[in-house]
């Protein structure tokens, strides 16, 4: 099993779960309804704890310690995706991000259930139930505000046009991914996009929105409609809806550095101190 790719996909999805649990306790009083206050704070205490257990995983490959990890490292040597670094932003963006989110976690999940690897398998299974219960609270929002209104349908198209092209960037292959799909520990991410691709596009158009991309032409010149296998539907985007890469290999945002400086505050006051 080759050790350093493994550790690299365990940290990069606990920096995933991390900033996006970050991002999500900032509803907590913020919310628009009380409802969303707690669902909020529930799924980002879910996230949290998700982070842990990979941070866990990370440190029994030979990493450093989960607290080591999160509150110690730059943001250079984060390797998140964008998607889950960008501010909170308005009710309709923090929708269709935890939706988009939440549909890439699920097949990440069902992908690792499968994995060669053992740590991955476990933990997989213990916590894809929690996962599947933040894409059904996700999704029926997506599906509730896409076309309730004229000026619902307004602001949750403006926020699936600004982060699709930063939901790309969950897919940013990285250094040894090659390997870990050779050895038969996960599918890599290309895989995993055509996956989550054939969940969200169905999902967007019921619920009256358009995701920025097409179906390709088959051999006839025509787009096919098959969907029964996964991979059988080829997409492209549109010109402007570039994917947002960058995350994997340690290039972000100004708004992690925001983040992190919050959140690792009172750590690096006394990195020793035990609680």
């Amino acid at each position: 099993m080759p050790t350093e790719a493994l550790k690299s996909l365990v940290l990069l999805v606990a920096d995933d779960e991390l900033i996006i649990g970050h991002r999500d306790s900032e509803w907590t009083g913020h919310a628009p309804i009380i409802e969303e206050d707690i669902a909020f704070s529930s799924i980002a205490q879910d996230e949290l704890g998700h982070s842990l257990a990979w941070y866990t995983i990370y440190e029994q490959l030979g990493g450093g310690t989960p607290d080591e990890v999160a509150f110690s490292r730059s943001p250079q040597a984060f390797t998140c995706c964008h998607f889950v670094e960008h501010p909170k932003d308005d009710w309709a963006y923090t929708i269709v991000r935890q939706y988009l989110y939440d549909t890439a976690e699920k097949v990440r999940l069902e992908a690792f259930q499968q994995s060669s690897s053992a740590p991955l398998r476990e933990l997989a299974s213990k916590i894809l139930p929690e996962e599947q219960y933040h894409l059904l609270h996700s999704r029926s929002w997506v599906e509730r505000l896409g076309d309730a209104t004229p000026e619902s349908h307004r602001r949750m198209q403006f926020a699936l046009d600004e982060a699709f092209p930063a939901a790309l960037g969950m897919f940013e292959s990285f250094e040894g991914e090659q390997e870990l799909t050779a050895n038969g520990v996960f599918p890599g991410h290309q895989d995993l996009l055509g996956q989550w691709l054939d969940e969200v596009v169905p999902v967007c158009s019921r619920s009256g929105l358009k995701p920025p991309v097409r179906q390709k032409p088959d051999a006839h010149g025509e787009a096919s409609a098959e969907v029964a296998r996964r991979g059988t539907v080829k997409r492209s985007w549109a010109a402007d809806c570039v994917p947002d890469y960058g995350g994997r290999r340690g290039k972000h945002t100004e708004h992690l550095k925001e983040l992190l400086d919050a959140m690792q505050m009172v750590y690096r006051l006394e990195p020793n101190a035990r609680w």
